[in-house]
């Protein structure tokens, strides 16, 4: 304990970095290690640690050297951590995520638009999937919380959470730097260094460098009878990488009980998109001898030549396709120790820039072609004390959280260019402006030594507001009467704002039935913010009452709503070689928001506020050491979501509504095997298999009833089968220094099926478009630790 000038000092120097610090989003000062005599991890995900076979929540934790051995450095690398939980990339991006959890996802990348799991890297929100796939050199651990957050971590927590942690400055002179080289012409250059402490300060920066070719040739239209419509490409290749990362961390204690912990962020990609190849055309018509540019079917126009169902290494585009993305973001966390109890201040701000170009018909006919140019930055700020009374039976969190966001995109797009003054290029312009705060509080009670109950609340208000452009430009001598929409220009502050509240409380029964075994049962409430849709081609005076049986013409649209139900038990057997986690779900989803494509004029989506659905699941993980040479991990999940009720142009569709990305089936197996251990150093191979799966992209009819609408099978992926097999000798010593060589194989079985898709629908030719994963890559690596 510090005197009490001391502690007014302390207080004092808190209360000045809540004013000078960049803010920080919400709160997730999570910690995982690997513990040193068995695989059990202790984490603090509920804001004190714990050992994670006692914490009653579905979480999947992994430390550093998995996260090393694996070379995971963003979130991307996740999709095998933990049961029911699935990313992907959002068609046409090698940087937006599409992150499902136990069924949940939002499937359109908009900013307009909010993420159904929350992203955290060291507390840091990630508030949209533009931008949310970035790399991290240097990553100390990860959690993967399933279920909702709702009390602890809030907002947009809907499916759960997921916290990148990075390593703290240590204060000792430390580095590590590693040199990658691969097929496709692919390196990286990694480095972390630890500078000496200085006085109270201590100093840490990480970063990246990568570079590859693309997985994609861009060459010549190949096709003569296409000659007098194709047009030539303007990029040599698709799907390239060119990234920059960096991080930059203080540690500064002024004394003993006070900490600030300041970072500084930034990452950079400039490089060309995941592109679409062209799957099918014309499905819903024959070609026909009248040139007629209205007609669904491309008639007298050779697109169905460039239409192949198999993946392709060459294709034929005629866009300047881009990507390019710039994060930034300061953080600062001061955290005062009072004894009993633990105050922290969360700070921070971020600001992305993204912009890219899509070449959407997958042929060098100028058919569709689409760009975003978006803005957003962030300011959030989270005062949190933590402590534990009455000899530690009770252990309690009360918080405060502020948020404030702002977003802007420019989505210039054309279509049917190739038919000249006949086609349609549209200026579109969106953004929204999002105000929120937050007070919460949880508290453990020890009712017996066994017994433990939880109760927690958080209550939410926001404001959003919305602004919105479309223009259509085009030949005057076309009539404004046949535009499909009304043209509207809508800025901030012409609509009125959107309000919500939320109450979201959680309770949770545990009991520890010995050591050995935990049960606990669970209920949590989670929520979605709601928003405007700002891709709409409907103008409607916003309505807090969506007119019956029409979802569609609701905007603003509302929050989404889960009850959570949950069993589960985590049990250790065998003195330790053995951990095994079940946990049973049961979700009751109120008001989803379901993203519909109906690439009517401006290509764009309608929201609908239109689902309840029941969602159930199991969750099985393990994992086994028995012994010090070998590691086994293995989980396995079953996903089953049923619609209640959807309602679509007031008719009740449930029975005729496709679940997107919910596979009912995800499963994964890692192995660790030491091979060989010496003076020489230590040789280990590991294999990671993956597996998920068929499942639908969009919520699109499942029986074709309506000629005029997508039809779910179209775009349904058969799943896959992913393999990544790596092998390291490590614990090279040269000197002071120690070094390791890594050879390494990504999609062993170079899995060809398609991921993601658009599909454009009957109204515009049957187009559908696939995007694939990567297909396989290898090569090797070299590090130095020192």
């Amino acid at each position: 304990m510090i005197s009490s000038l001391e502690n007014s000092a302390a207080i004092g120097a808190l209360a000045a970095g809540l004013v000078i610090s960049p803010v920080y989003a919400q709160q997730s000062d999570s910690t995982a290690r690997d513990s040193e005599d068995s695989n059990i991890i202790i984490v603090t995900a509920q804001k004190r640690e714990e050992n994670i076979q006692e914490v009653p929540i579905a979480i999947s934790a992994v430390g550093k050297d998995y996260l090393q051995a694996r070379d995971v450095t963003s979130i991307e690398g996740l999709g095998s951590v933990a049961p029911n939980v699935k990313i992907e990339r959002a068609p046409g991006s090698s940087t937006t995520a599409q992150v499902s959890i136990r069924g949940s996802v939002t499937i359109n990348p908009a900013v307009t638009w909010e993420p159904a799991v929350g992203i955290y890297v060291d507390g840091v929100y990630i508030a949209k999937n533009q931008g949310a796939i970035f790399d991290v050199a240097d990553l100390e651990r990860v959690e993967v919380l399933r279920g909702p957050q709702g009390t602890l971590y809030g907002r947009n927590t809907l499916a759960g959470a997921i916290n990148l942690v990075t390593a703290k400055p240590t204060g000792d002179l430390s580095g590590s730097a590693e040199i990658t080289y691969g097929n496709y012409d692919y390196w990286r250059g990694k480095a972390v260094l630890n500078l000496p402490a200085f006085g109270p300060f201590s100093v840490k920066v990480s970063g990246q460098i990568a570079q590859r070719d693309g997985f994609y040739d861009i060459v010549d239209n190949p096709f003569p009878g296409a000659n007098s419509f194709a047009n030539p490409p303007q990029v040599s290749e698709a799907n390239s990488l060119d990234s920059k990362s960096f991080m930059a961390q203080v540690r500064f204690e002024p004394t003993d009980n006070l900490t600030f912990d300041y970072s500084y962020d930034y990452s950079k990609y400039n490089q060309t998109p995941l592109p679409g190849q062209l799957l099918r055309v014309n499905r819903n018509g024959g070609p026909s001898d009248i040139f007629d540019p209205n007609s669904p079917n491309y008639t007298g126009i050779p697109l169905h030549l460039f239409a192949d169902s198999e993946r392709q290494d060459q294709l034929s585009l005629n866009a300047n396709i881009f990507e390019k993305t710039r994060t930034y973001g300061h953080a600062l966390t001061a955290t005062l120790d009072l004894g009993a109890a633990e105050l922290k201040s969360v700070t921070a701000y971020r600001d992305l820039k993204y912009e890219d170009r899509l070449d959407l018909d997958g042929s060098p006919i100028d058919i569709a072609t689409t760009a975003r140019f978006t803005d957003m930055n962030s300011f959030s700020q989270e005062l949190q004390l933590a402590g534990a009374a009455w000899d530690d039976r009770v252990k309690y969190v009360l918080g405060a959280f502020y948020y404030d966001e702002k977003a802007t995109t420019f989505n210039p797009q054309t279509f049917f260019g190739v038919f000249g003054p006949f086609g349609n290029e549209f200026d579109s312009r969106y953004g929204s402006k999002t105000e929120a705060w937050a007070v919460y509080g949880q508290v453990d009670f020890d009712i017996t030594d066994t017994l433990t109950l939880t109760v927690g609340g958080r209550y939410t208000e926001e404001t959003k507001s919305v602004s919105r452009f479309l223009q259509l430009l085009r030949d005057p001598a076309i009539p404004s009467a046949g535009l499909p929409f009304t043209v509207a220009d809508i800025q901030f502050g012409d609509l009125p704002d959107a309000n919500y509240n939320d109450f979201s409380p959680s309770a949770t029964l545990a009991y520890q039935i010995n050591p050995d075994l935990n049960v606990y049962a669970r209920f949590a409430k989670g929520f979605k913010s709601g928003g405007f849709n700002g891709e709409t081609n409907q103008f409607v005076a916003p309505t807090a009452d969506c007119p019956t049986g029409t979802p569609e013409l609701c905007n603003p649209y509302q929050p989404e709503k889960v009850n959570s139900y949950e069993l589960g038990f985590k049990s250790v057997v065998a003195d330790g070689i053995m951990t095994l986690n079940v946990a049973a779900f049961y979700d009751d989803h109120k008001d989803i928001q379901l993203s519909v494509f109906d690439a009517t004029g401006a290509a764009s989506s309608t929201v609908l506020n239109a689902a309840s659905a029941t969602i159930k699941g199991l969750e099985i993980e393990t994992s086994v050491r028995p012994a010090d040479w070998l590691t086994i991990n293995g989980s396995f999940a079953y996903l089953d979501a049923e619609y209640d009720s959807f309602f679509e142009k007031g008719m009740d569709v449930s029975d005729n509504r496709a679940f997107p990305q919910t596979p009912s089936y995800t499963a994964s197996l890692g192995v660790d095997w030491r091979v060989a251990q010496g003076d020489w150093g230590r040789f280990n191979l590991l294999g990671d298999l993956s597996m998920v799966s068929k499942y639908h992209s969009f919520p699109y009819q499942l029986r074709p009833t309506d000629p005029t609408a997508q039809v779910a099978s179209d775009s349904e992926s058969p799943g896959r089968v992913m393999v990544n097999l790596r092998a390291t000798v490590s614990d090279i010593q040269l000197g002071a220094t120690k070094l390791r060589l890594t050879g390494w194989v990504r999609n062993l079985t170079d899995e060809s099926a398609p991921s993601n898709f658009i599909d454009f629908g009957p109204g515009f030719g049957g187009l559908l478009l696939g995007y694939y994963q990567e297909p396989r890559t290898f090569g090797l690596s070299l590090g130095a630790e020192f």
